[in-house]
């Protein structure tokens, strides 16, 4: 398990990072690729969405130009901070503090789970993702970002070392013992250098 997979020191590391991830998250993960993960998953103005470890609301604001309604959840409070200021007044979105593992919500309370830059920090993320099942309706998508697995094996081990890192193969293992269907992977870079983001789209059994 990496440094960061431990909910008390990813918790002290977004309490600092907070302060400049706006800044520092296009070099990931910027606008094109979530405008691009999102037009994947599909989704309608008439859909109720999560948006699973929201930090400052970067896709729960685009999200909120596309969906009927937008549920955001963080474990970090200064992280949520700046997403109840960045998106007050901006349209039906509410805010809740918790865990990816143990969702406040009730079953089947959203037609689409997004999860963007989160699952790298869950220490159990079959956990997490059978949990996104739980809310998500059948037949409904869940979608998860994550950082894809470096091809340097000196960069990989250093890597594992912080936090989560995976590839296809692995994501399809996590999400088919979660108990889901139809499950399928992008890799997205946002520049040549950057590292590289696995997006995995994966749909509810009915």
């Amino acid at each position: 398990m990496g440094v960061l997979e431990d909910k008390g020191r990813a918790r002290l590391f977004y309490r600092y990072l907070s302060t400049v991830y706006d800044r520092v998250n296009p070099l990931f993960w910027n606008e094109a690729m979530r405008e691009a993960a999102l037009d994947w998953l599909e989704v309608d103005p008439a859909d109720r969405v999560l948006d699973v470890g929201c930090g400052t609301g970067f896709a729960t604001e685009s999200l909120l130009a596309r969906a009927g309604e937008v549920h955001g959840l963080d474990q970090s409070v200064h992280q949520l901070g700046r997403a109840r200021a960045k998106l007050a007044g901006r349209g039906p979105v509410s805010f809740s503090l918790g865990d990816a593992e143990r969702l406040p919500f009730r079953d089947d309370a959203f037609d689409l789970v997004w999860s963007s830059g989160s699952i790298e920090y869950w220490p159990d993320p079959v956990a997490a993702l059978r949990e996104c099942r739980r809310v998500a309706r059948p037949g409904g998508r869940v979608l998860v970002v994550g950082p894809d697995t470096p091809r340097s094996r000196l960069f990989r081990e250093i890597a594992d070392a912080i936090m989560l890192f995976y590839d296809a193969e692995e994501a399809d293992r996590m999400f088919r013992e979660a108990g889901y269907d139809d499950v399928a992977h992008r890799v997205m870079r946002a520049m040549p250098v950057s590292p590289r983001a696995i997006v995995t789209r994966a749909t509810v059994p009915g």
